[in-house]
C-alpha cells in the first residue's frame, strides 16, 4: 500500500541518457477525477447524442418527403423544360392536334355565348296596279241600266256578277263597249283589224275562249272580261283608261 507522497516514474531524459523521475503528486482519493477529465467526457457524450439526433431528424424528414416526391415524379413522367414544352405546343398547333385542355377551353368558349343574326326583313309585296276610275279621269260615271233579257248585255251582266263585280262595274262595261263596238258581234274596224264586241286585236285572239268566236256573243264576252280583269283589274279601270288615252 502506497501513500500519496510516493513518486511515479515518468519518462527518461534524452539529453543525459539517464532516466529521471518527475515528481507528480498523486490524486487525492477524496477529490475524485480532475475537472479537465470530467469536461472532456461530457463533451464526448454530447457530441455522440447530437450525431444520433441529427441522423434521426434527417431520416424522419427525408423518408416520407422523398417517397412523396418520387411518387409524384413517377406519375407526372419525365420533367420537360420550358423550351421543349413551347416547341411541342407549336408543333401541335401547326399539325392541327389539340390537347384535352385546349378542346375543353374551346368547348367552354362556344357554350359561354351565342351569336344572334338578325334575319333580313321580308320584302314588302309590290302594291297592286292603280286602277283608274271613270270618275277620277272624267268626273262622270255611266249610270246602270238593266239589260234586256236575251241580249248580249244580259249575258255580260250575269258574267259580271259571277266575277264579284257590282252594278257600277257593269255600267262601266256597257259604256266601254258601246264606244268600242256598240255591242255588235260582227263589229269590224278596217283600219286596225279589231273585231267583235270587245274589239279584240286581232280578232282571232278570242279563239282561246271558243271556236265560235266570230258569231257567239257569250264567247266574245268571256274573252273580253278576262282581258279586262288581267290588264285593268275591273271594267271601270278599263273605262277610265279609255277616257284618258282613247283606247283600252
Amino acid at each position: 500500500m502506497t501513500s500519496g507522497n510516493e513518486l511515479i516514474p515518468t519518462r527518461r531524459s534524452r539529453r543525459h541518457g539517464v532516466s529521471t523521475l518527475a515528481e507528480t503528486p498523486a490524486p487525492s482519493p477524496r477529490r475524485g477525477p480532475a475537472p479537465t477529465q470530467r469536461w472532456s467526457r461530457r463533451r464526448g457524450v454530447l457530441g455522440v447524442f447530437a450525431a444520433f439526433a441529427a441522423v434521426g431528424f434527417v431520416a424522419a424528414y427525408v423518408g416520407p418527403t422523398g417517397l412523396a416526391l418520387s411518387g409524384a415524379n413517377a406519375e407526372q413522367g419525365p420533367v420537360m423544360s420550358l423550351y421543349e414544352k413551347s416547341v411541342g405546343d407549336v408543333q401541335s398547333f401547326a399539325s392541327g392536334e389539340q390537347t384535352d385542355e385546349q378542346t375543353a377551353a374551346r368547348a367552354l368558349d362556344r357554350d359561354s355565348y351565342s351569336v344572334y343574326v338578325e334575319p333580313e326583313p321580308e320584302p314588302e309585296p309590290p302594291p297592286p296596279p292603280a286602277v283608274e276610275s271613270s270618275s277620277a279621269s272624267t268626273g262622270w260615271a255611266p249610270p246602270f241600266v238593266t239589260p234586256d233579257p236575251g241580249t248580249a248585255q244580259a249575258i255580260a251582266y250575269e258574267m259580271v256578277l259571277g266575277r264579284g263585280w257590282g252594278d257600277a262595274e257593269f255600267a262601266c262595261l256597257v259604256a266601254l263597249w258601246n264606244k268600242e263596238s256598240g255591242w255588235r258581234v260582227n263589229a269590224y274596224n278596217a283600219s286596225s283589224g279589231a273585231y267583235g264586241i270587245p274589239q279584240s286585236l286581232p280578232g282571232n285572239k278570242m279563239a282561246s275562249a271558243g271556236a265560235d268566236w266570230e258569231t257567239n256573243p257569250a264567247t266574245q264576252i268571256t274573252w273580253g272580261l278576262g282581258y279586262i280583269g288581267g290588264r285593268y283589274g275591273t271594267p271601270c279601270g278599263a273605262w277610265g283608261h279609255s277616257q284618258s288615252v282613247g283606247w283600252y
